[in-house]
């Protein structure tokens, strides 16, 4: 009975065991904050794509405050958009931003912009204006802008705006 009670109560390796479990412990903790980490650029580096196309977007707005012949006289056909910067049939674009089609302003090797500008109607000036009902028109226009990043990323901002006009 004595050698089996010893063989049980000797504790030679224990300290090799607890260390190697501290070992496989501090592993484990060390691969998930590895994948947290990974995580986290990831939605970093999205975040950062997004902005860059929303800026790019923002500048196309920008753009078309800038060009009156796309929401002047020559712009009042309804369903019949007026595309920016040149007035191709539409948007495109390429993956590569450095062989932007035609139909894309480039801002730098980032990004580049498109989009239009649609003529929707007229109506009376809005109350507060300060012009005659009668005698004046409020254009109504509607704006698609398009910002294209890197990694073939895209935003688009749509905004309704009016010109007073006759």
């Amino acid at each position: 009975m004595k050698s089996f009670d010893r063989l049980f109560r000797n504790e030679d390796g224990s300290a090799i065991i607890l260390a190697l479990m501290i070992l496989v412990l501090l592993t484990v903790i060390g691969i998930a904050g590895s994948n947290s980490t990974r995580t986290e650029m990831k939605i970093a580096s999205n975040d950062k794509f997004h902005k860059i196309t929303f800026y790019a977007a923002e500048a196309a707005r920008a753009y078309v405050r800038a060009k009156i012949d796309l929401y002047g006289p020559a712009n009042i056909t309804v369903n019949n958009p007026h595309w920016f910067p040149n007035d191709t049939s539409g948007p495109g674009y390429t993956q590569n931003t450095s062989e932007a089609m035609a139909g894309e302003y480039t801002l730098n090797t980032f990004q580049s912009f498109t989009g239009s500008v649609a003529y929707t109607g007229f109506s009376d000036p809005p109350r507060g204006s300060g012009y005659e009902a009668g005698k004046f028109r409020s254009h109504r226009y509607t704006m698609t802008c398009i910002g294209y990043g890197p990694r073939i990323s895209s935003g688009q901002i749509q905004a309704g705006f009016y010109r007073i006009g006759f």
